[in-house]
């Protein structure tokens, strides 16, 4: 697996870090029937306060990923690929910059959530290594929590 250069998400990035995930989550409203998680936050205050990063163009990024420490593990708040950049394996290089960002921080593991009629995103997930610890059940949806622990 080759490695992938990120950067850090800046004030300057909000808007095209915001039309990334919707581009990137249009497909999962569908699927969902309802808007997408990562769809109804603020991306100035996402990028203000999670660990942002974009991998590409800065004009037009392929990749973005948001990150956040809970407790013992780093919470993978949202993952996403562009349409154009879709198909070539970025998904799964972001993914490992994940869990190396975890193991740097000296943290035990890999979390993140999903929407429970997104399971080709689960069955991915899992191919990761993350399982299932759990389903929440939220006024609109139900929200799928995996884990990976890591050495």
């Amino acid at each position: 697996m080759t490695t992938i250069r990120c950067y850090r998400a800046e004030p300057r990035h909000v808007a095209v870090f915001e039309a990334l995930q919707r581009d990137a989550f249009a497909r999962n409203r569908i699927l969902l029937g309802v808007e997408p998680l990562p769809l109804l936050a603020e991306y100035g205050d996402i990028v203000a306060g999670k660990e942002s990063w974009l991998t590409g163009k800065e004009t037009e990024p392929d990749g973005a990923l948001v990150l956040e420490v809970d407790d013992d593990a780093l919470l993978i708040w949202s993952v996403a690929v562009a349409p154009h950049a879709q198909g070539r394996g970025l998904g799964n290089r972001l993914l490992n910059f994940a869990e190396q960002r975890a193991r740097d921080q000296g943290l035990k593991a890999l979390t993140l959530y999903t929407g429970e009629p997104l399971t080709d995103n689960i069955a991915w997930y899992g191919r990761h290594g993350f399982d299932i610890t759990g389903v929440e059940t939220l006024p609109d949806r139900r929200v799928v929590h995996m884990r990976k622990e890591i050495s």
